[in-house]
């Protein structure tokens, strides 16, 4: 050993260093566009092996594991609807968060996931819309309509 640190050294520390402060909210982030734990888990977990293999050319890898979690949870989304429509809906078991009231979850269920992304990723982690755009792969617009939206269906829901 040289005592030298090399280009992989310091992607190793930043890819533990992110791993370490964005895990937990990534997992909460694809917990509320799915709605599963166990899928939420394992989108995060396949978005950290990608970063991983990945991280010597990543240069912002909170921005890269956002979008790859968003896209990840979008194309889960989508395979559940398509099951859905093929087959018999099959009994799925409730699944809690920390920090949330039954009412909320409730009504975030209800809501579009793309909704919900938007508000989880504006009101959760504080992103500006630009880096919500950005994450989701849409124009800012497009996310203050998601927004507004969301926002307006969360408080229908809860009214009820």
């Amino acid at each position: 050993m040289t005592g030298r640190t090399t280009l992989a050294d310091v992607a190793d520390d930043v890819f533990g260093t992110t791993y370490e402060r964005h895990f937990r909210g990534m997992v909460a982030f694809a917990y509320l566009t799915t709605g599963s734990a166990a899928a939420a888990e394992d989108i995060v977990q396949e978005a950290f092996i990608d970063l991983y293999r990945r991280r010597a050319q990543v240069r912002e890898p909170e921005r890269w594991l956002r979008r790859a979690v968003a896209s990840r949870c979008t194309s889960w989304v989508r395979r559940r609807i398509l099951e859905r429509r093929h087959a018999f809906a099959d009994p799925t078991r409730p699944v809690t968060a920390p920090h949330e009231s039954a009412s909320v979850r409730a009504a975030l269920r209800r809501i579009r996931p793309r909704q919900r992304a938007a508000l989880f990723l504006r009101y959760y982690l504080d992103l500006p819309e630009r880096e919500i755009a950005e994450t989701l792969g849409c124009p800012a617009g497009t996310v203050k309509t998601l927004l507004h939206r969301g926002l307006a269906a969360l408080r229908e829901h809860l009214d009820d």
